[in-house]
């Protein structure tokens, strides 16, 4: 009888395992970063302070997560206020008309353990491309007493002006002060929603 209850436990169990499951993103431990090249000899980084978003992961079938983030573009910061304030402006991300930058996954594949591709449509400054991100995680599940975490790290390289971020100035000793490419880099905690 006691081995009985145990079987049935464990497929009960199992069983909600295999269900998919709701998180949002901690907005106090996850970063949405950014770095491009500066004169063509350094690299600037920066940050944006308000990363938010939800997530449905199926542990069973990592291929039909689905996430969606939002990014408020005005908490930008580059620890230089004039280049920031420049970043908020229409030769940038005109934060004016467009206050956020929002992605929504389309797709996902596993490439390994531990690793998958993360596609879907990211929208900057009113234009929306199809992106694909690299994924580090999502780690296993740890319980922290305060509910169920996990993390996760998704990385891509965009085309600023692929996003209607075209300005530039050319430098005297030859190239131009912005690169074209910027690095995308997302650390994000994830709490499960109950």
């Amino acid at each position: 009888m006691t081995r009985q209850l145990f079987l049935i436990f464990a497929l009960a169990a199992a069983s909600l395992q295999a269900e998919p499951t709701n998180w949002k993103i901690d907005t106090s431990h996850s970063a949405a970063q950014f770095s491009v090249k500066h004169m063509m000899v350094s690299t600037v980084r920066g940050h944006f302070g308000t990363l938010a978003g939800t997530a449905v992961y199926d542990a069973a079938n990592p291929a039909a997560t689905k996430v969606e983030a939002t990014v408020d573009v005005n908490t930008i910061d580059t620890r230089n206020e004039r280049r920031d304030k420049h970043l908020r402006s229409a030769d940038f991300f005109d934060v004016e008309n467009h206050p956020q930058m929002t992605f929504k996954s389309k797709s996902f594949s596993v490439v390994s353990p531990g690793k998958m591709k993360m596609t879907g449509d990211l929208t900057i400054r009113g234009t929306t491309k199809e992106v694909t991100f690299e994924l580090e995680g999502p780690t296993a599940p740890i319980n922290t007493g305060r509910g169920l975490k996990m993390g996760a790290v998704a990385t891509t390289v965009i085309n600023r002006k692929d996003f209607g971020m075209t300005w530039n100035r050319a430098i005297e000793a030859g190239g131009v002060t912005v690169g074209d490419e910027v690095t995308l880099t997302i650390d994000i905690q994830l709490d499960q929603v109950k």
